[in-house]
């Protein structure tokens, strides 16, 4: 299928050639029929990208900020890599659209297929020919309403959403800031509510639709006759609501707020611009100065979006979904007019073309559609017909097994920020390997690996991939959740695995991989446990010697806080933070100690986040790893004392390495920039066991302990006892008891 993509870096625009996505539970299939380019949101991105890579980050402090301290956690190499993956990568464009129901996924119930659906998000409502869609982001068109029309349902949402937020009454008077394609609606929407109307813009053309929309007044903001109509309206006394619905660096918006709006009255933000607020002029009048979040309550909450878990009505009346029906129902009773809003129908085949002209200014628009291939249906119509394939496209016959000569064919499953970052750039080009074909859920980030690293071929469908008899290796670079049926799928598959931390989330889910392991004979896994292969660590580990005498070892993890919206915060589906980062500290400790652990006990420092975990070896040693997230962000990341028999070990942050005997001290250090955690040597010798068909890098038994003493963390937090970790007469750690 089609998408319209832009390159952050490059500023590049293109009509990419993608997978199409699969149907997955929670969500629906749509085939677009029609969707509304934002020409305020969408041109802002379209020009950022445009420029200097001085002038993206004047525009973005925010993302220098998290940059630097990047930096400092992970170093120059390993940031470089992540900053410019994420820059010179195709980012999507849209977030409102119309089409028709192609594919119902489990758990609906509200539609069926060949249902009309207006959609919404910058993540699922793309300008693509094709989008899944969860079921709080998108909503049935009622009857009568051309497709045409619902396409502004997410617009029209973020203008409703605005209106709400002013709690504007019958008879008040309002004034509207801009009047782009927001603008235009807010105005409708206040009229429809029995609410007089004063609009400003520059735009003479825009002024005198929004009269005819219901305006009773529109003038340019720097002239006297924006003052005079509120003055005539408000018998002197000021608007009871001001909408800044403008964009730009002007701070003229706030500045006109402020003199025209009555005392105590509401400013409400729904568009970008400045906030400089004069501060005598706000505080006199005591003004009540509010945001507008996008398209309602539930924006930006994955368990809402995401996850389909509505609000109560009787707590949260409007919520995104909401709104956006209500929108579409004022449009089908003719309450609000979107017709004369579009400037112009577009064929999706043109889309670059389109772009590009708003964006020289030779297209003058305050809203343009994409029509979609395969629409039929006339504006008015009551639904579109859409030519839908017979079948789905799949991919090529399987190719012969592999011979030993021949390179290790290697498949991913997920391309986020740490694949992209951390192990493709190791992968790409090296000899013996062969990147096959890379899978995710989004045909987007597919597209963008197979561009990047040169994978032979990009998909959304697991299946095909799993069924491929050429495909020597899966690598599961997912969310947490997914890691253990992934892993289990790919075992009985016949497939060598690689999957990142954490193996599993729960006892039952590591017996699961157990059960795959037996039931298939195959236990060619490994766990991305890096630290152990880490160079710097590796030398000091054979400097240090081998010991006598039980050791104590001491890990301090600064792990520092997550960024709010964090899928890391997320406990109910992706586990506790430990539980998915915990088991990389867990395998250091064993390596460095030569066992794995017999016993866990646990305790959470009260009030934060900050866990002690001590494990016991059966020589008697012990590691006590500290994983707190209340510690400076400047301070180094990692730092581990391991000491036994008159002899220590440091290490500060893969940066330097240290070795103390009673006679002598042997350092090595690295330059901060130089921080190797080890990435590169796992998967060269993930690679040649693959190609060798020699043993796993880290033994299977020694993945399962490490992975059931991160899990029986948990079970010590609740119990506030130790833990011993049982063991089968096969010597495989069965679970916590």
């Amino acid at each position: 299928m089609k998408q319209v993509v832009q390159n952050y870096k490059s500023g590049e625009l293109a009509l990419l050639d993608v997978p199409v996505p699969g149907c997955k539970p929670g969500g629906v299939l749509v085939r677009s029929a029609y969707s509304l380019i934002s020409t305020g949101t969408e041109l802002m991105k379209v020009s950022e990208a445009g420029m200097s890579m001085v002038g993206k980050a004047r525009s973005r402090p925010d993302q220098v900020a998290k940059v630097v301290q990047s930096v400092a956690t992970n170093g120059v190499p390993a940031t470089y890599r992540k900053v410019m993956g994420k820059l010179d990568s195709y980012t999507p464009l849209g977030y409102s659209l119309c089409g028709v129901v192609e594919e119902v996924g489990a758990g609906i119930d509200d539609v069926k297929v060949g249902d009309l659906v207006a959609c919404a998000g910058n993540e699922h409502a793309l300008h693509a020919e094709l989008n899944w869609v969860p079921k709080n982001l998108y909503a049935p068109v009622p009857d009568g309403l051309a497709p045409r029309h619902a396409a502004f349902g997410t617009v029209g949402s973020i203008a409703l959403q605005g209106v709400r937020q002013g709690e504007s009454r019958l008879g008040e008077v309002a004034l509207v800031v801009g009047l782009g394609l927001i603008g235009q609606l807010v105005v409708q929407l206040l009229a429809a509510s029995g609410v007089r109307v004063v609009g400003a813009d520059p735009d003479a053309e825009r002024c005198e639709l929004a009269e005819r929309l219901g305006a009773a007044a529109c003038g340019d903001p720097a002239s006297a006759a924006v003052e005079s109509a509120v003055a005539e309206l408000t018998d002197g006394h000021g608007v009871d609501q001001v909408y800044l619905a403008a964009g730009g660096g002007s701070n003229q918006p706030v500045e006109l707020a402020a003199r025209l709006c009555r005392d105590r009255g509401r400013v409400v933000d729904i568009g970008k611009c400045r906030l400089d607020l004069p501060w005598n002029a706000y505080y006199e009048k005591e003004l009540d100065v509010r945001f507008s979040r996008s398209y309602g309550p539930g924006r930006y909450d994955p368990e809402y979006e995401l996850e389909g878990r509505d609000y109560p009505i009787g707590y949260v009346r409007w919520t995104e979904r909401r709104n956006l029906a209500c929108f579409l129902d004022l449009v089908a009773r003719g309450r609000v007019d979107v017709e004369p809003l579009v400037s112009r129908v577009a064929d999706f085949d043109d889309a670059v073309e389109t772009y590009r002209g708003l964006k020289d200014g030779e297209v003058k628009a305050v809203a343009v559609l994409f029509r979609y291939p395969g629409v039929t249906a006339e504006p008015g119509a009551a639904a579109p017909t859409v030519a839908v394939p017979a079948v789905r496209p799949g991919v090529g016959a399987p190719a012969p097994a592999r011979v030993a000569n021949r390179p290790v064919r290697v498949a991913f499953v997920g391309a986020g920020n740490y694949a992209t970052s951390m192990l493709l750039p190791h992968l790409a080009g090296r000899d013996g390997v062969e990147l096959s074909t890379v899978v995710t859920t989004t045909a987007l980030s597919a597209a963008n690996a197979q561009r990047k690293f040169g994978f032979a071929g990009a998909t959304t469908d697991l299946d095909a991939v799993l069924g491929d008899e050429s495909v020597d290796a899966v690598f599961v670079v997912t969310r947490h959740s997914s890691h253990a049926d992934l892993t289990r799928r790919a075992l009985l598959a016949g497939k060598a695995v690689f999957v990142e931390k954490p193996l599993a989330l729960t006892e039952e889910e590591l017996a699961g991989v157990l059960a795959a392991v037996e039931e298939s004979g195959n236990d060619r896994l490994q766990v991305g446990f890096n630290r152990r292969f880490a160079p710097l660590l590796q030398e000091a580990r054979t400097r240090f010697g081998e010991r006598t005498g039980p050791a104590s070892l001491r890990y301090l993890v600064n792990a520092g806080r997550l960024d709010h919206g964090s899928w890391y915060l997320r406990q109910g589906t992706e586990g506790s933070r430990f539980a998915g980062e915990g088991g990389h500290f867990v395998d250091t400790a064993s390596w460095l100690l030569g066992a794995d652990p017999v016993s866990v006990y646990a305790v959470a420092a009260s009030g934060n986040e900050d866990l002690h975990v001590v494990l016991r070896y059966p020589d008697e040693s012990t590691a006590t790893v500290s994983y707190v997230t209340t510690g400076a962000a400047g301070f180094p990341k990692e730092t581990l004392d391991l000491v036994a028999d008159g002899r220590v070990l440091r290490l500060d942050d893969f940066v330097r390495a240290s070795v103390w005997d009673g006679r002598r001290r042997w350092v090595s250090s690295r330059l901060p920039k130089a921080r190797d955690k080890g990435q590169n040597a796992e998967l060269a010798a993930f690679v040649g066991a693959v190609r060798t068909g020699g043993p796993m890098p880290v033994p299977l038994e020694s993945l399962v302990a490490t992975t059931a003493a991160t899990l029986a963390v948990g079970a010590g937090l609740a119990g506030g006892v130790p833990v011993t970790l049982a063991r089968t007469a096969a010597g495989d750690t069965a679970g916590a008891r």
